[in-house]
Parts: C-alpha cells; structure tokens; sequence
C-alpha cells in the first residue's frame, strides 16, 4: 500500500521534485572548492608585475636598435608591487576609522575590492652590449631605457659585452 502511494506521488509530482533536485545541485556546486567560509581574499589583478618579464620585453626591443648587438638588461627598482583596495572611512568619531570593503560571493566567501595596483619605482638599469663602443647606440638605448622606465640618463648605465 505504501509503495503504491509513493509512486503516485511521485509520478504527480516528478517534473517540481527534478527542479527542486536541480536547485539545491546548483546552490551546493558553486561552494565545492571554494576557501572555507569567512575567509577574505584579494582578487585577481589582471596585470600582475614582473620583472624578469619586463626585462625580457625591454631587452627584446633593446636589441632591435640598430647596432645593439648581443644585449643583457638588469633592472633595479625599489618596493615591491602593492594593491589599493578599497576603504570606508567613518569620519563621525575623533579618530577616522578605516575598514577595507569586501565583496560577499556566497557561502561565507569575500573577496577584497581592489582599486588599483602600485609598482615598484625603478632606480637604475645596466645594459651591457656589442654595440656600447659606439656612441650612437649608446645614445640610442639612454634614449629608449629612459622613455620606458621614466630614469634619468645618469641613472642608465651601458657597457660593453665581454669578447669570448
């Protein structure tokens, strides 16, 4: 008699049950490997800084200058790379009071807003070369390490590549 009733009720009701079935699936997979709840994390910048990177591009366009030669780049900087996330500041006591803004994507997981990202400030690059004997390549490469790093030409130094 039971098992009569439950199939009644379930051959009525089968289509609502699948897409309550359905529903709680899609509320529980979102939550699968997330970070345990509470947790804060910053969110993915898309343009991360490297410097290794960024010497391999600068000494890629280094080396195209006419005369360069064989080229090696070092690049000094100072800090490291920070973000700036987003602070409420409460202004209404003696002292202001900053809280950073999170953002809540579900089961108990925040994410940081983040507003921007602070690189490092260069402080100098060393280009050693083949072509450092001549005084127009020399020029040349001042020239371009200065409009891509925003250094000053005392701060640029260029040598020449050691014969082997």
């Amino acid at each position: 008699m039971k098992t009569v009733a439950w199939k009644k009720i379930l051959g009525k009701y089968k289509f609502p049950l699948l897409i309550l079935l359905a529903g709680v699936l899609l509320m529980v997979i979102p939550s699968l490997g997330k970070k345990s709840s509470g947790e804060i994390t910053a969110a993915t910048v898309s343009a991360d800084y490297s410097l290794e990177e960024i010497e391999r591009r600068m000494e890629e366009v280094l080396s195209q200058i006419d005369g360069v030669g064989k080229m090696r780049l070092l690049l000094t900087v100072s800090g490291a790379s920070q973000l700036c996330l987003a602070q409420d500041v409460d202004s209404g006591s003696d002292r202001d009071r900053r809280e950073t803004v999170t953002v809540n994507r579900g089961s108990g997981y925040q994410e940081v807003v983040v507003t921007g990202e602070v690189y490092p400030t260069y402080q100098g690059a060393v280009i050693v070369c083949q072509g450092a004997g001549s005084n127009a390549v020399r020029l040349a490469l001042i020239e371009a390490v200065s409009a891509l790093t925003g250094l000053t030409a005392d701060k640029i130094a260029i040598e020449k590549w050691k014969h082997s």
